[in-house]
This record gives C-alpha cells, sequence and structure tokens, in this order.
C-alpha cells in the first residue's frame, strides 16, 4: 500500500471492526471509496491484490461476493491439479507400475 492515508484509515476502520462498532463489508467499501478518488491508490499496481487479501480476511465467507468465492475456488483446484502433478512427475507413476506388476 503506497498510500499512507488509506493505510492509517484501514488501521483504524479495522480496529472498529474488531470492537464490533463497524461492519466490515462497510469497512470494505469506505476502503473502495477511497481507492476511487485517491490519485495515489489508483496508481498503485499491487493495491487491488492487498484489497482483496484484507476483504477476505475482514468479510465472513457468506459476505464475499459468489463470484469472488467461485474464482478462489477455481485457484484452489488448480493449485491441488499443480501439487498432484508435481508429485506424479517426481516418482509415485513409479510406484504405481510395480502394484500393477505384483497383481
Amino acid at each position: 500500500m503506497q498510500c499512507n492515508r488509506l493505510l492509517k484509515l484501514t488501521k483504524s476502520w479495522y480496529l472498529n471492526v474488531v470492537d464490533e462498532t463497524m461492519a466490515p463489508a462497510r469497512m470494505v467499501a469506505f476502503m473502495e471509496q477511497h481507492i476511487a478518488s485517491c490519485d495515489i491508490c489508483q496508481n498503485d499496481p499491487d493495491l487491488q491484490k492487498e484489497l482483496a487479501k484484507i476483504t477476505e480476511i475482514v468479510l465472513p465467507e457468506s459476505k464475499i461476493p459468489k463470484a469472488v468465492r467461485m474464482q478462489q475456488a477455481q485457484d484452489d483446484e488448480e493449485e491441488a491439479d499443480d501439487i498432484e502433478n508435481d508429485e506424479n512427475e517426481n516418482g509415485d507413476i513409479e510406484d504405481e507400475e510395480d502394484e500393477d506388476d505384483e497383481i
């Protein structure tokens, strides 16, 4: 986050969320409003990723928009497939072939 004002506001809003004096969705909305009106925030290339992380932390699963949840699920599936493919490339295939020979 390059904008010091957004950083200070976010900390303040988060403390309000923790104290339950502000709804988490309102905090995210305030952050989005600030980003839309701030030149520094609009030019920050990493801000959208950071906003997504903060939203994931602050908002309960049921309050995250369905499209975002679907995208996260798809990303998780792709990551699991990549891990599985890496394991297969590292020798798991040989183990399966050995099992076939025993039968």
